[in-house]
Formats: structure tokens, sequence, C-alpha cells
């Protein structure tokens, strides 16, 4: 138990901040974080009491202000209401401040994307960085549709507006011209099955040249994989984490999203198999190769802090959280720096994953299946890499000796 008796109490969230520093210390936070989110909260506290703000007011506007009033030279006005984002969790966990809801859709254009997004979720089952990358390439479209603060112009929208609007996106941004063709027929669909549109108008889409097959996989060699997984250091519970983490990456070919929603319950420890929840909230089994399994254990075991938290792979400070997604690619990225290789993120390890099965005698539907690719297509672009197989096909140079 932390002591917070020298912490000076008043104010409306006087009462919650002995509860606060136990939350936290339960947490695993060490001694010295525990008390400066303490005085944290206890001088916000003082501050509501002076200007007779009540508890349940207790939000991030409430800080911004508190912040805003603090005279430069205070050592609290270099804080940012980041650093206040535990207090509202124990707030809200208590029931002293309600949990806040966004704020509902203002304009027209607004509503249709929050049903959108309702629709991709519900019904594509797609995740959430998806869903707000393709509302966010399609945002421009519909604010085309609204002709100032005159009525909507979806019901009228014809097959011609819709390709002069992705030709014209053509000149402005031709790297993400693919990525949005693919969002705006997602929309049209939707606004035709919601009966905003016309049918037909996902047709008018211009198909956008996408040379998927025009370059070869960035994969590693397998002395480089070798050298990312020794720059772990096993003699600690990070290193353990990250060993583990690459053995997924560079064995099995897990991407960084399936690896950070893995949890403890997908691991079925007597068949040696593991539940993979992949892109479309798709869940299939994979087998679990005996070393990634020892890695795994020997973090579970030896490496992994006590928390309640589910999730396979969590943070390595506290609070004991599960790793994001960004942190699960840092992880690659760290290990390359290690070794010298500049950057390389996870999805290069699913590369030399399936180039290292190629290079072992498996065919490109195993290697498919591993990497749970829903098309073949996807998975012919290892064949590229595959010389001793493409040497068999491989026709003589024209007038070389080899003709004869």
């Amino acid at each position: 138990m932390v002591d917070v008796s020298r912490v000076r109490l008043s104010g409306p969230l006087a009462p919650h901040v002995v509860g606060f520093a136990a939350w936290l210390a339960q947490q695993g936070r060490p001694e010295s974080s525990v008390l400066f989110h303490a005085r944290r909260m206890a001088h916000v506290s003082r501050w509501m009491q002076e200007h007779k703000i009540a508890a349940d007011r207790a939000e991030s506007d409430v800080v911004e202000a508190f912040i805003g009033s603090l005279p430069a030279t205070r050592h609290l006005a270099r804080l940012r209401p980041g650093a206040f984002v535990p207090t509202w969790e124990y707030l809200r966990a208590i029931g002293v401040v309600l949990p806040s809801k966004p704020p509902p859709p203002s304009s027209v254009v607004d509503r249709v994307l929050d049903r959108y997004c309702r629709y991709l979720s519900s019904e594509r089952g797609l995740v959430e960085t998806t869903i707000a990358r393709n509302a966010a390439l399609v945002r421009p479209f519909l604010v085309d549709r609204v002709l100032g603060d005159g009525p909507f112009e979806l019901e009228r929208l014809t097959p011609r507006e819709v390709t002069e609007f992705v030709v014209g996106q053509a000149g402005r941004k031709p790297q993400s011209l693919p990525r949005m063709a693919t969002a705006l027929r997602s929309l049209l669909r939707f606004l035709e099955a919601d009966g905003f549109t016309v049918t037909g108008l996902v047709a008018a889409v211009p198909t956008v040249a996408r040379r998927r097959l025009a370059t070869l996989p960035k994969a590693l060699p397998l002395q480089q994989v070798a050298a990312l997984l020794a720059s772990c250091d096993q003699g600690t519970a990070v290193g353990l984490r990250d060993f583990a983490i690459l053995k997924l990456m560079s064995r099995l070919g897990l991407r960084t999203g399936e690896i950070a929603r893995l949890r403890l319950g997908d691991i079925d420890w007597r068949r040696g198999e593991l539940t993979v929840a992949g892109k479309a909230n798709r869940h299939e089994r994979l087998p679990v190769p005996s070393d990634v399994g020892d890695a795994i254990a020997a973090y579970l075991t030896r490496g992994r802090p006590t928390t309640e938290a589910r999730a396979v792979f969590v943070r390595a400070f506290a609070p004991y959280r599960k790793m994001s997604r960004n942190a699960v690619t840092n992880v690659a990225a760290r290990a390359a720096r290690r070794v010298g290789l500049g950057t390389i993120h996870g999805h290069r390890l699913r590369h030399s994953a399936a180039t290292a099965m190629l290079h072992a005698g498996a065919s490109l539907s195993e290697i498919g299946q591993v990497l749970r690719h829903r098309h073949a297509l996807t998975t012919t672009i290892y064949a590229k890499v595959d010389i001793a197989a493409l040497r068999t096909v491989a026709r003589p140079w024209p007038g070389s000796g080899a003709a004869a």
C-alpha cells in the first residue's frame, strides 16, 4: 500500500485519491508513478473546489482549463491532458464519471458516414483501422455531393459523376487511388442497399491498374532472420517476449494485429494448435511448431508479468495491458536496428516465413493455407522467388549457346 498521507487532499476528488492510489498499485506501477498520479489528482481537485466544479464534471475539458490556468513558471503547466488518462479511467470505473459518449453526427455527411461505418463493422466485420481509413477516403466524395447548405444530392447521383470524381482524384492523389476506388465501391454498395442511391453505380467506378505481382516479395534471408532472433536477450522478460513474437512472425507469418489480438485461450496446448483472429473477423486454426511453442511457453512462465489481462503479449511496464498493433510492429523494428538492418517491420517477416516454406519444399497451396490467404492469386507472388522451379520453364535466350 502506497502511503499518500503527505498528499494534500481537499476538493470534490479528495475522497477518491486513496482508492486511486491503491488501484494504480494493483496494476504493478512503481511507488513513484503512483504518487505522481495521486498528486496530479489532488491538484485538480483543489482547483475544482476553487471553481465550484462537481466531481462528476472531472472530464478532459476540465483538465485543459486547469492546465491553461497555471502560470507558465509552474512545473504542472508542462503537463498534457494525456497525463490524466488513468484518473479518468479510475473515476469511470467507480462510477463517479459516466463514460463519455461521442457527440452525435452534426452534418448530413457525418450521419451517412456514421451509418456506413456501423455497416462495415456489423455486416462486413472490418477492424477499426480499416473502417477509419475507408471513411477518410470516401469523405471527399460525399462532401462533393453536398451543395453548400442545400439538400443532399445522393439520390440524383449519376454514373458519370462517379467516374468524374475518380478521374479527378487520379490527378491529385494517384498513390491512394487504388484504395480510394475500393472504398468508393464499398460505399456505393452500402448506399444502394440503404436506399440512398439508384442501382448500378458500383460499375461506374473505373478500374485502377494494380500491379500486385510486379515486384518481388521483400523477404529477409535466413541468416538475417536468425540474427533478429539472436538479438533478443532471453535472460530478460522483454527479450523472452520479443523472441516469441518474432518466432510467430517468422515461422507462422502472423500479422502484427493478429499477434496483438492473441489471447491465452487461443492456444490449445494439448493439440498444439493456435486460433488466429485474422482479417474480416475470421478465426482459423494453425499448428504450432515445437520451437514456436517453446518460445511462447518460456515467455508465459518466465517473462510475462502477473496481470488480469487475457492477452498473450502484454506491455513490459505497468499497467500490464495487451500490446497494441504498433507496439508489436516495433518489436521487429527494434530488433532490426540492433543488428544494423535499418527499418524493418513485421510484414517483412511474414514474407520471410512464406519464402522459407517455399525453399523447404512447401507448395503454394500449403503456403496460402498457413498465411490464411483468401484468394490463391495472393500467394502466387511467391512463385517468382522459386528460382529452381522457374529454371525448368525458362526458355533459352535467343541467339545464346544454350539454344543449340
